[in-house]
């Protein structure tokens, strides 16, 4: 690991600050990801600025029945809330089927959405990749890309994003609270994380020196009916080779609200809005469900190795979307 400087600002405002004073630096909370990608050679930051014991570790009821989750919230303290398990169900059981018990006690709300791609031509400074030196090729593309996009993706980049919670959020409608030097500013979470297009280095919106002091959950899902189902090579600490999270109400027999994302498809948590827009107003049945989430993924790429994420989406999909419908009145 090569040397770096640190720092502990004792408010949001002085971390922004010395970020503005030390071009290149790194803002450190858990450093799940980024200790780990230092340890690589991935990132090489001359600063690190520990915004870990900033006071961002709450979470807090907002007036209209909403919650603010604090940027420094432990993933473990987030998905064993009370409230969220009561109203955000989706959020806690995506949280709970990412990583570890002991990464989840160390890993951060706001980490969590920075996380980087574990393509492996991404963690390998042998290996060619656009993402972390642009204009270097993508070794993924021609070599092993078994698990990557089948959504958004484009000939200069093919990963994914490895965020389960941040599909969940997607699927809530969920707001990604920044502070700079312009001030407070509010990005959905399903536009916080770019598509890759011809800059596949930048991951998010954020802008330089910009940090992540919390996530604002609406009040408009809080209570619906919700879940996160995730397929993996293995039972446990692994990543999505697919994802779904859904927010599903009915009333009459007819989808009165919706929300639904996919994991482990794309370089961002993909919104399925073609799905949702087929799917608000009708009638919540499987051959709707259906039709709406092929509408979706008639949209995919898949590459020469993972085309079996189509299906394995689709199916996913649907049973999520099956189980949440009540079940129809008995005449």
């Amino acid at each position: 690991m090569n040397g770096f400087g640190y720092l502990r600002p004792g408010s949001v405002q002085e971390a922004v600050e010395a970020y503005a004073a030390h071009p290149g630096a790194r803002y450190l909370a858990g450093g799940t990801n980024l200790v780990d990608l230092m340890k690589l050679g991935v990132e090489r930051p001359g600063v690190l600025i520990d915004v870990g014991r900033l006071p961002l570790d709450t979470v807090e009821e907002l007036p209209d029945g909403g919650l603010r989750v604090g940027a420094t919230v432990r993933n473990s303290d987030l998905a064993a809330d009370p409230r969220v398990r009561d109203r955000y169900p989706v959020l806690s059981q995506a949280l709970l089927a990412g990583a570890s018990g002991q990464l989840r006690n160390a890993a951060t709300t706001g980490g969590n959405l920075l996380q980087r791609t574990r393509c492996p031509y991404f963690q390998d400074l042998d290996k060619p990749c656009n993402k972390r030196e642009p204009g270097s090729g993508c070794g993924a593309r021609d070599g092993v890309h078994r698990d990557h996009a089948v959504l958004g993706h484009s000939t200069r980049c093919i990963a994914t994003n490895p965020s389960d919670m941040a599909v969940a959020l997607a699927a809530l409608d969920a707001q990604v609270e920044l502070y700079g030097d312009a001030g407070t500013r509010t990005v959905p979470v399903a536009e916080f994380h770019r598509l890759p297009g011809d800059h596949p280095e930048r991951d998010t919106e954020i802008r330089p020196g910009e940090l992540i002091t919390g996530v604002l959950l609406p009040a408009a899902t809080a209570g619906a009916p919700s879940a996160y189902r995730k397929a993996r090579d293995r039972a446990s600490y692994a990543f999505a080779l697919a994802s779904v999270a859904v927010v599903l109400r009915v009333g009459d027999g007819v989808v009165t609200q919706v929300g639904l994302a996919f994991g482990g498809l794309a370089h961002r948590p993909w919104k399925a809005r073609h799905a949702e827009h087929a799917l608000l107003g009708a009638a919540a049945t499987p051959p709707a469900f259906e039709g709406a989430v092929d509408l979706e993924l008639a949209h995919a790429e898949p590459l020469r190795d993972n085309a079996f994420k189509v299906p394995l989406a689709h199916n996913l999909a649907l049973d999520v979307l099956n189980r949440l419908a009540p079940a129809p009145a008995v005449a």
